[in-house]
């Protein structure tokens, strides 16, 4: 659902998101049927407790950054304090998924 609000920032590419919502479930399904599994996790149970852990506070960053993308484009990317905002969700976002940002 998040990517949904970062694709409605994007002028076209409709098609695109399409065959990645395609994919997806394509793949979770396939994934699935070879692991014998419903829960694409439930054999990583360490895993899936970190993710369940992680979301509540990635999810919000992400959100806050789909609104401040909107508002710093809205303003002719002028606002230097916005861009700041923005960029520490990129930090915070890259720190809660355990990767560099």
């Amino acid at each position: 659902e998040i990517g949904r609000l970062y694709h409605a920032l994007a002028d076209g590419g409709d098609a695109l998101f399409a065959a990645i919502e395609r994919e997806l479930a394509l793949t979770l399904e396939q994934v699935r049927a070879l692991k014998g599994q419903e829960a694409p996790l439930a054999d990583d149970p360490a895993l899936a407790h970190a993710l369940a852990l992680r979301n509540p506070y990635v999810d919000p960053m992400s959100l806050l950054q789909v609104d401040l993308l909107r508002r710093w484009r809205a303003g002719q990317r002028q606002d230097a304090a916005l861009e700041r905002a923005l960029f520490a969700t990129v930090r915070g976002i890259a720190r809660g998924m355990q990767n560099t940002g």
